[in-house]
This record gives C-alpha cells, structure tokens and sequence, in this order.
C-alpha cells in the first residue's frame, strides 16, 4: 500500500471525513501533518499544492487534491488502484 500524508488541522471536518474514508479503504497510517500547529508548514503545503485549504492529500507521490477530490477519486474507482500503487 503507497504511503498516505495529510496536512490537517484538528477541527476540519473535511480532514476527518478524508480519514474516515481512507480508513474504510484499508489505510492503516496517515502521515498527518498539522498546520493549525506549524504555520511553517501551511506555507509549505501552500507551495507545494497552490493550495491553502485543509485537507491536502497525498498517495504515494500523487498530490490527490481535498477531501471532495479525494471522495470523486473514490468514486470512480480510482481510489484502491493508486493505494495499490497502481496508476
């Protein structure tokens, strides 16, 4: 299973319905970082993703978007081939 990093914050309900659905796909670990606690890396999500909303998800090296994108993603059946890691 490819690795899974969240930038979150604690109170984002989006983050805990991201989570929650990651989990129901079989994710054991999120990376999760939490920018509500380290300005600093707010600043480097926003730079990575052109983003400045939590949360911000990435499978593996797949920048996979917001919990909407994340939920789409899943949708079309594309969620458990890139945790798998295949593209």
């Amino acid at each position: 299973m490819q690795p899974v990093k969240m930038y979150t914050t604690q109170v984002c309900p989006y983050c805990q319905r991201a989570k929650a659905l990651l989990k129901q796909r079989g994710v054991e670990r999120i990376e999760e970082i939490r920018v509500d606690l380290d300005p600093d890396q707010r600043h480097t999500m926003m730079e990575i993703t052109g983003r400045r909303t939590v949360p911000q998800i990435f499978i593996g090296d797949t920048h996979v978007g917001g919990c909407d994108d994340l939920v789409a993603l899943d949708q079309r059946g594309g969620l458990l081939p890139l945790l798998a890691g295949q593209r």
